[in-house]
């Protein structure tokens, strides 16, 4: 009786288990630089697609019955909201866990939430601390992994941030992206994009603060065009895209205090931009700390797009699930 419920008609229990933990065309989407240009490009074309049907409450439910396992170790306003409603807006569900509930690499390895998680759910999406558990996550996962944010980088904020220049600016080929602030993982983002599309970045930051070396190593080696300089008014020259984020994130509240000191020649203000091209765009991925990073004049003036970019988030997340999910 147990060898009969042991096996179906030509594969033991064991064979039909391994089969259930192989993907072979599972992709997952946990840094830009990891696609290639044609890849992120058919991304964003099929965001600009996607998005008026979206706005008109038409657009079509592709991914029904399919469940997105949404995990955060980070509080979030953007990207809990933007994935949770992409996910619905493409006729699937979303389901929100904490850090909390299933603590992996404490209660349980990285190893067993991924195979665990990958029978129950269709995709993850996790904003994480440790870059390397998102990346151990995904290798034993069987179902896609979207890296919704780790210390080290951000690729979907990029990605809806190169939809939202493109939006404004016809495209992003040829233009200068000034991020002004820290060497954060969102300029190590935009180092990994500068490797795959044909613009110009430079960062503006405070000594002891550039980007993480491993990033910048593979940039110059892949030929990217960028600079880093610690001279906010000379980056800014000319700049098409000003961007700006706030002095310290979460997990580094200890370091507020010394931040600011720091940081107080980069904040991006009507002054800074005078010397920006005419026609520049100012992004900020938010949440802003008004006073400190960016001013009210500048956030609410003529030139900012943040808005837009804060609602391309769930576009480009919406064409990023798309893609990877089946």
């Amino acid at each position: 009786m147990f060898a009969v419920l042991g096996r179906t008609a030509n594969h033991p229990v064991t064979e039909v288990a391994i089969l259930a933990d192989k993907n072979p065309d599972k992709q997952d989407f946990l840094a830009i630089d990891e696609w290639t240009y044609p890849e992120l490009r058919t991304i964003l074309d099929l965001a600009k697609a996607q998005k008026p049907l979206a706005r008109a409450h038409k657009l079509p439910h592709t991914l029904p019955n399919r469940v997105l396992a949404c995990v955060f170790a980070k509080p979030s306003l953007r990207t809990r909201v933007s994935f949770e409603v992409a996910m619905r807006q493409l006729g699937g569900q979303s389901m929100f866990i904490t850090d909390k509930e299933i603590g992996m690499g404490v209660r349980e390895s990285v190893h067993d939430v991924a195979k665990v998680m990958s029978r129950l759910c269709d995709g993850i999406m996790i904003r994480w601390f440790d870059d390397n558990e998102v990346r151990e996550l995904a290798r034993h996962a069987t179902v896609p992994v979207i890296n919704g944010l780790t210390d080290l980088t951000h690729p979907c904020q990029v990605m809806a941030d190169i939809l939202t220049v493109e939006e404004h600016l016809g495209t992003i080929e040829g233009k200068t992206v000034v991020m002004v602030g820290d060497g954060n993982n969102l300029a190590n983002s935009w180092l990994n994009a500068s490797i795959r599309f044909p613009f110009n970045f430079i960062l503006a930051c405070p000594e002891g603060y550039e980007p993480d070396a491993g990033i910048m190593d593979k940039a110059e080696n892949a030929g990217a065009s960028f600079m880093i300089t610690h001279d906010p008014q000379e980056a800014v020259e000319g700049a098409h895209v000003i961007y700006g984020d706030a002095f310290y994130s979460m997990g580094q509240e200890d370091e507020a205090a010394k931040r600011r000191r720091d940081f107080a020649p980069f904040q991006i203000n009507a002054r800074l931009l005078e010397a920006a091209h005419p026609e520049h765009i100012v992004l900020h991925c938010l949440p802003a700390h008004r006073g400190e990073e960016i001013t009210d004049e500048v956030m609410d003036g003529p030139h900012a797009v943040v808005f837009d970019e804060a609602e391309n988030r769930l576009h480009a997340q919406r064409a990023i699930l798309a893609t990877l999910i089946r």
